[in-house]
């Protein structure tokens, strides 16, 4: 779960945000700025880094209601092992999913990140948790998120995972011998409900 402050500080941006899309009076857009501004401050300091890294990643203020982002995660399963992917960013492993993309379903955008991320295509069979990503065991992180996983069947199976151009790897696990996971986008909790979803131990779809 991450800490308070970085709680605050994101509340912060978020308050400043959403009141800037919605400010008329130049004195209220400035001090929404100001806001802004501090809460950049904040978040730069709590990640050690440049506020410039800070200001990218969120921005410009303004631009509509604030709210989370989604990202959509999707477990595949063959031989009783989960499909995971090497990340080319940390050298990680991960469920394949990523940003869900405007003018996709939900079920739709996990189908292609797990295309574009291990060549293979699959049917979407259900939702088995909703996370909001401060909420529980993730690397900590500046933006807020919901975090969707889904249960997914290969297509084909005769098909061999073999990775796309975002990751370095594609490779099936079984829950006893996992690499080590990629914290900002996926923890063991994660893939220990993903196997209890399958075996249909699971009463509902969990959520927040």
């Amino acid at each position: 779960m991450e800490s308070s402050w970085l709680t605050y500080a994101k509340r912060i941006q978020s308050i400043a945000d959403t009141g800037m899309t919605f400010a008329t009076d130049d004195f209220d857009k400035e001090r929404y700025q100001e806001l802004a501004d501090i809460g950049n401050k904040m978040l730069a300091d709590l990640g050690n880094v440049p506020i410039e890294r800070i200001e990218n990643l969120l921005g410009d203020l303004g631009n509509g209601y604030a709210t989370p982002k989604v990202d959509v995660r999707g477990a595949v399963f063959k031989n009783n092992k989960i499909l995971l992917v090497k990340e080319k960013t940390d050298g990680l492993w991960a469920l394949p999913g990523g940003y869900a993309d405007s003018g996709l379903s939900a079920s739709q955008n996990i189908k292609k990140e797990i295309s574009e991320e291990a060549q293979i295509d699959v049917a979407v069979t259900s939702l088995y948790a909703i996370k909001h990503k401060a909420q529980h065991d993730y690397g900590p992180d500046i933006r807020d998120f919901y975090k969707l996983f889904f249960l997914c069947e290969q297509v084909d199976k005769s098909i061999i995972a073999t990775p796309g151009m975002e990751v370095s790897a594609a490779q099936f696990f079984a829950l006893d011998e996992l690499p080590p996971l990629s914290k900002g986008r996926v923890n063991l909790d994660d893939i220990e409900t993903a196997f209890a979803a399958r075996a249909g131990k699971l009463a509902k779809v969990l959520f927040d």
